[in-house]
Protein backbone atom coordinates (compact mmCIF):
# COMPACT_ATOMS: atom_id res chain seq x y z
CA UNK A 1 0.00 0.00 0.00
CA UNK A 2 1.50 3.55 -1.06
CA UNK A 3 1.82 6.37 1.02
CA UNK A 4 -1.06 7.89 -0.76
CA UNK A 5 -3.19 5.10 -0.34
CA UNK A 6 -2.64 5.31 3.11
CA UNK A 7 -3.05 8.86 3.42
CA UNK A 8 -6.17 8.61 1.23
CA UNK A 9 -7.70 5.78 3.31
CA UNK A 10 -6.99 8.19 6.74
CA UNK A 11 -8.62 11.38 5.04
CA UNK A 12 -11.78 9.31 3.98
CA UNK A 13 -12.06 7.80 7.55
CA UNK A 14 -11.71 11.11 9.49
CA UNK A 15 -13.51 13.43 6.83
CA UNK A 16 -16.41 10.31 7.65
CA UNK A 17 -16.04 10.93 11.07
CA UNK A 18 -16.35 15.08 11.00
CA UNK A 19 -19.19 14.82 8.24
CA UNK A 20 -21.02 12.36 10.68
CA UNK A 21 -20.54 14.29 14.11
CA UNK A 22 -21.67 17.37 12.08
CA UNK A 23 -25.02 14.98 10.60
CA UNK A 24 -25.46 14.13 14.19
CA UNK A 25 -26.04 17.95 15.15
CA UNK A 26 -28.04 18.66 12.72
CA UNK A 27 -30.30 15.89 13.10
CA UNK A 28 -30.19 14.62 17.09
CA UNK A 29 -28.09 17.14 18.84
CA UNK A 30 -29.97 20.36 17.81
CA UNK A 31 -33.47 18.72 17.07
CA UNK A 32 -33.20 17.10 20.93
CA UNK A 33 -32.69 20.92 22.26
CA UNK A 34 -34.84 22.79 20.27
CA UNK A 35 -37.75 21.96 22.80
CA UNK A 36 -35.86 22.96 25.75
CA UNK A 37 -36.52 26.48 27.38
CA UNK A 38 -34.21 29.28 26.40
CA UNK A 39 -32.05 28.96 29.70
CA UNK A 40 -31.14 24.85 29.50
CA UNK A 41 -30.68 25.20 25.54
CA UNK A 42 -27.95 27.91 26.44
CA UNK A 43 -27.11 25.78 29.78
CA UNK A 44 -27.33 22.20 27.55
CA UNK A 45 -25.23 23.86 24.67
CA UNK A 46 -22.67 25.48 27.58
CA UNK A 47 -22.16 21.50 28.69
CA UNK A 48 -21.70 19.95 25.18
CA UNK A 49 -19.70 22.78 23.71
CA UNK A 50 -17.41 22.66 27.04
CA UNK A 51 -16.30 18.57 26.42
CA UNK A 52 -15.40 20.01 22.84
CA UNK A 53 -13.74 23.28 23.74
CA UNK A 54 -11.39 21.30 26.85
CA UNK A 55 -9.81 19.53 23.62
CA UNK A 56 -11.03 16.52 24.36
CA UNK A 57 -8.66 14.15 23.17
CA UNK A 58 -10.33 11.75 20.63
CA UNK A 59 -12.12 14.59 19.16
CA UNK A 60 -9.09 16.92 18.61
CA UNK A 61 -7.38 13.34 16.66
CA UNK A 62 -10.17 13.38 14.32
CA UNK A 63 -10.52 16.67 13.70
CA UNK A 64 -7.17 17.57 13.34
CA UNK A 65 -6.44 14.40 11.57
CA UNK A 66 -9.21 15.19 9.07
CA UNK A 67 -7.40 18.10 8.09
CA UNK A 68 -3.86 17.11 8.48
CA UNK A 69 -4.56 13.60 6.51
CA UNK A 70 -6.46 15.65 3.54
CA UNK A 71 -3.26 17.83 2.85
CA UNK A 72 -1.49 15.15 2.34
CA UNK A 73 -3.56 13.10 0.05
CA UNK A 74 -4.25 16.22 -2.08
CA UNK A 75 -0.43 16.70 -2.25
CA UNK A 76 0.70 12.94 -2.68
CA UNK A 77 -2.21 12.69 -5.23
CA UNK A 78 -0.61 15.89 -7.27
CA UNK A 79 2.30 13.76 -7.54
CA UNK A 80 1.07 10.13 -8.17
CA UNK A 81 -2.64 10.96 -9.85
CA UNK A 82 -4.24 10.57 -12.76
CA UNK A 83 -5.54 14.04 -13.69
CA UNK A 84 -9.09 12.69 -13.05
CA UNK A 85 -7.83 12.37 -9.41
CA UNK A 86 -5.95 15.26 -9.03
CA UNK A 87 -9.29 17.41 -9.72
CA UNK A 88 -11.36 15.35 -7.43
CA UNK A 89 -9.16 16.06 -4.84
CA UNK A 90 -8.10 19.28 -5.16
CA UNK A 91 -11.93 20.05 -5.59
CA UNK A 92 -12.39 17.89 -2.42
CA UNK A 93 -9.60 19.40 -0.42
CA UNK A 94 -10.91 23.05 -0.87
CA UNK A 95 -14.53 22.28 -0.41
CA UNK A 96 -12.93 20.94 2.79
CA UNK A 97 -11.37 24.44 3.73
CA UNK A 98 -13.60 26.52 2.58
CA UNK A 99 -17.32 24.93 3.30
CA UNK A 100 -16.36 23.31 6.31
CA UNK A 101 -12.93 24.46 8.33
CA UNK A 102 -13.92 28.11 7.30
CA UNK A 103 -17.36 28.24 8.57
CA UNK A 104 -15.99 26.33 11.59
CA UNK A 105 -13.67 28.77 12.36
CA UNK A 106 -15.82 31.90 11.17
CA UNK A 107 -18.88 31.47 12.31
CA UNK A 108 -19.53 28.49 14.63
CA UNK A 109 -16.78 28.33 16.93
CA UNK A 110 -17.51 32.82 17.35
CA UNK A 111 -20.66 31.54 18.35
CA UNK A 112 -20.09 28.79 20.55
CA UNK A 113 -18.10 30.95 22.35
CA UNK A 114 -20.54 33.71 22.94
CA UNK A 115 -22.42 30.80 24.78
CA UNK A 116 -19.57 29.91 26.63
CA UNK A 117 -19.04 33.56 27.24
CA UNK A 118 -23.04 34.07 29.05
CA UNK A 119 -22.99 33.85 32.99
CA UNK A 120 -26.15 31.85 33.39
CA UNK A 121 -26.87 32.54 36.89
CA UNK A 122 -27.07 36.38 36.31
CA UNK A 123 -29.06 36.30 33.13
CA UNK A 124 -33.12 36.21 33.18
CA UNK A 125 -35.64 35.03 30.78
CA UNK A 126 -35.15 37.66 28.29
CA UNK A 127 -31.88 37.43 28.36
CA UNK A 128 -31.86 34.02 27.66
CA UNK A 129 -34.46 34.70 24.88
CA UNK A 130 -31.77 37.23 23.37
CA UNK A 131 -28.90 35.16 23.44
CA UNK A 132 -30.82 31.88 21.89
CA UNK A 133 -31.89 33.86 19.11
CA UNK A 134 -28.63 35.16 18.40
CA UNK A 135 -27.15 31.95 18.52
CA UNK A 136 -29.28 28.80 17.50
CA UNK A 137 -30.83 30.36 13.79
CA UNK A 138 -27.37 30.77 12.44
CA UNK A 139 -26.00 28.23 14.28
CA UNK A 140 -27.81 25.54 12.94
CA UNK A 141 -27.74 27.20 9.45
CA UNK A 142 -24.06 26.84 9.12
CA UNK A 143 -23.89 23.69 10.46
CA UNK A 144 -26.22 21.91 8.03
CA UNK A 145 -24.16 23.70 5.35
CA UNK A 146 -21.14 21.98 6.63
CA UNK A 147 -22.92 18.90 6.92
CA UNK A 148 -24.16 18.94 3.27
CA UNK A 149 -20.15 20.03 2.23
CA UNK A 150 -18.47 17.02 4.32
CA UNK A 151 -20.54 14.86 3.27
CA UNK A 152 -19.94 16.07 -0.48
CA UNK A 153 -16.06 15.57 0.68
CA UNK A 154 -16.93 12.41 1.80
CA UNK A 155 -18.37 11.87 -1.47
CA UNK A 156 -15.82 12.63 -3.56
CA UNK A 157 -12.97 11.24 -1.68
CA UNK A 158 -14.52 7.73 -2.06
CA UNK A 159 -14.70 8.15 -5.47
CA UNK A 160 -11.12 8.67 -5.63
CA UNK A 161 -10.18 5.71 -3.23
CA UNK A 162 -12.62 3.41 -5.66
CA UNK A 163 -10.47 4.41 -8.17
CA UNK A 164 -7.15 3.93 -6.74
Amino acid sequence: MSLFSIFLVLATFFCSLVAGFLFAFSVVVMPGVRSLSDGEFIRAFQGMDGIIQANNPLFVVVWLGSIVSLIACAVLGAMHSPMVDRIVLFGAAGAYFLMVQLPTFRINIPLNNFIQSLDTSSMDATKFEEARHHFEPRWNWWNKFRTISSSLVVVMLILVLYRS
